[in-house]
């Protein structure tokens, strides 16, 4: 009698692991393309990733860089005022997108130009993306607005 409720519990605590490693390995699976780890574009210009690489670049929109071409793309470059990367876009910027504004944009860099496929910038005036603000201040460029 003893041994069957031996048993009983070996096969309950088996099949508990092999749900927790199931568990474990589709939340994995299912995470395996939301992550996408920021760069400055310093970091992109001194170790460019690989093409297939989907990543996030933040920065400032350089002065005089934003162009619109034909349809709905637009180029610009993206600075954290020590390296610059041309960015490529084509959709619909956000409303306060900007010359000399934070902005942050998911993509990949495709021949030495980052194609995004989404664009994300500031939504007030005093506003600008943690990453941005941490890579200007790595770089001791980084001027609060306010007094912040």
């Amino acid at each position: 009698m003893k041994s069957l409720k031996k048993q009983r519990r070996i096969q309950i605590i088996a099949i508990a692991v092999v749900a927790l490693v199931v568990a474990t390995a589709l939340i994995g699976y299912a995470l395996r393309d939301g992550i996408n780890y920021f760069r400055t574009p310093t970091q992109v210009t001194v170790a460019p990733p690989p093409p297939t690489e989907v990543f996030r670049i933040g920065g400032l929109v350089v002065e005089g860089s934003l162009q619109q071409r034909p349809g709905s793309t637009v180029t610009f470059a993206v600075t954290d005022t020590n390296q610059s990367v041309p960015v490529t876009f084509t959709g619909v910027l956000p409303d306060l997108f900007g010359e000399g504004q934070g902005m942050v944009g998911t993509g990949s860099l495709v021949g030495g130009t980052f194609v995004a496929t989404e664009i994300l910038a500031k939504h007030d005036e005093d506003y600008m993306p943690r990453e941005v603000i941490d890579a200007l201040k790595e770089q001791g460029v980084f001027k609060p607005a306010n007094g912040s």
